[in-house]
């Protein structure tokens, strides 16, 4: 029986393509530069890349944040400061937030059934900012943020972490849900603990892995939890 959940939080309770296109959209108009949809997506595109270089240690964080609209604007012949419009997006992007459809309905109603946990990769300023806006923070019994912790998921490392704080800690009783196949189903796998794949967005796993449920809407996920 399952008492301890993990959640992710961008794309599987609060959804960053939104947020992120938003602050991107301020970050260029304040730096001169037209927020066009090829742009927008080239540097999501540019982003994921950079994660996962930062997951397998190829990367520092300032890598990651700097690095991305470094590369972006090398390709785009840009000649604003990537430093600075960096930082105008993660100050845009730690304010406001928008739900994933039934986030909110679902850690209100586990809310005293399990022990409810975030685990998340990411800035502590930025989640930090979120987190406040959103409210959600009365629901969770320990909120983990990679950049506090001093590791990212999916290493064993950040997971051991967490789970030093869970009173009574079992494996067998902890499911972590998430989106991302490298950080979420990878690091609950490391860790030896249950995972649901929130595949919210129809990808193809292309991994040798298999996950104990997967589901494309959190309204089904407490039913989920219930049967593992």
């Amino acid at each position: 029986m399952i008492k301890n959940v993990l959640f992710d939080l961008y794309d599987t309770i609060l959804d960053f393509g939104k947020a992120e296109k938003e602050a991107l959209k301020y970050a260029f108009e304040h730096k001169g530069i037209e927020p066009t949809e090829e742009l927008l997506a080239r540097y999501s595109v540019i982003n994921e890349e950079h994660w996962k270089r930062l997951e397998k240690e190829e990367l520092t964080r300032d890598g990651v944040k700097y690095g991305r609209f470094r590369q972006l604007f090398d390709e785009y012949g840009i000649t604003a400061s990537p430093i600075e419009t960096a930082d105008l997006y993660e100050k845009r992007l730690s304010c406001g937030h928008h739900f994933i459809d039934g986030a909110e309905t679902l850690l209100s109603s586990l809310y005293g059934k399990y022990r409810l946990y975030l685990v998340s990769n990411g800035t502590y300023s930025v989640q930090e900012g979120r987190l406040a806006s959103s409210g959600i923070e009365k629901y969770f019994d320990g909120i983990f943020i990679s950049e506090k912790v001093g590791c990212e998921k999916p290493k064993k490392d950040f997971f051991d972490y967490c789970f030093s704080f869970i009173p009574d800690f079992s494996a067998d009783e902890t499911v972590i849900i998430g989106d991302s196949l490298t950080s979420d189903m990878r690091g609950g796998k490391n860790a030896g603990i249950k995972t649901v794949w929130f595949n919210r967005k129809g990808k193809t796993n292309d991994t040798d892995m298999n996950f104990d449920a997967v589901t494309n809407s959190l309204f089904e996920i407490e039913n989920i939890i219930k049967s593992l």
